[in-house]
């Protein structure tokens, strides 16, 4: 019967089998900022708030502070955010290595937008992610508001999600690293954005810092062959674990 069950979704191309917490992404996550007693995240590329609203499922109930500079996906976030008093969506800005202005390039689904240009590795595996327009907006550093959030009893964790423009965000978050408890980081195993630094020099960095690989987690994969492009990587702090 079980065997019958699993070929009839396996005709509408779906899978089904047991739920197993330790294999779930969120749930990954969740445990790991518990792990390091995490009080405050630092939501960077929030869009429209999807991790936010999924970590607070798994039961996370601290703070969380969002960053996001798309208007139209910024709007949909301060909709989520607006009924959670621990949920601050902060003004309208990019992260990145100094202040100023930027221009950031919107994709058709949002969620591929970027400061960077986009290669074709990225646009023929997901045609949703194609540029259709480019917004203005405010640049600012992790380290020039990470100071208005925390102090030194603070456990916090930062969420990087950027399209690429990670290791810019972490030139400008020099200091906030220095007493972060942990990351959740997006790392591309191949080149998807002109400029952008690959799995192998984020790793190196983070280790560096005094993090050490925690989990990783399938992101983003060509719908055409199954290659993964990008995973989602979580580090924690070497000498909190």
């Amino acid at each position: 019967m079980k065997q019958l069950i699993k070929n009839f979704f396996n005709l509408f191309g779906l899978e089904l089998r047991r739920y197993q917490p330790q294999f779930d992404p969120t749930t990954q996550v969740y445990k790991a900022i518990k792990k390091i007693k995490t009080d405050i995240i630092f939501d960077i590329g929030a869009n429209t708030g999807q991790f936010a609203l999924d970590i607070r499922k798994k039961g996370y109930k601290g703070k969380i502070i969002s960053f996001e500079p798309l208007t139209t996906a910024r709007k949909k976030l301060l909709d989520n955010a607006i009924k959670d008093n621990n949920w601050i969506v902060h003004e309208k800005a990019a992260l990145g290595e100094h202040n100023g202005f930027v221009n950031l390039n919107i994709s058709k689904n949002s969620v591929s937008s970027s400061i960077l240009p986009m290669l074709s590795t990225h646009s023929d595996a997901e045609n949703d992610s194609v540029y259709i327009g480019v917004e203005k907006s405010p640049l600012i550093t992790l380290d020039s508001v990470a100071e208005f959030y925390v102090d030194q009893s603070s456990n916090y964790f930062i969420k990087i999600d950027t399209q690429g423009y990670e290791w810019q965000v972490l030139n400008g978050a020099i200091n906030t690293l220095k007493n972060s408890k942990g990351i959740l980081c997006e790392l591309s195993l191949i080149p998807l954005y002109e400029g952008q630094h690959l799995w192998k020099e984020m790793i190196e960095r983070f280790q560096k810092e005094g993090f050490v690989l925690w989990s990783f987690q399938k992101a983003f994969s060509d719908k055409s062959d199954g290659r993964t492009l990008q995973v989602d990587a979580v580090f924690l702090r070497n000498n909190d674990i």
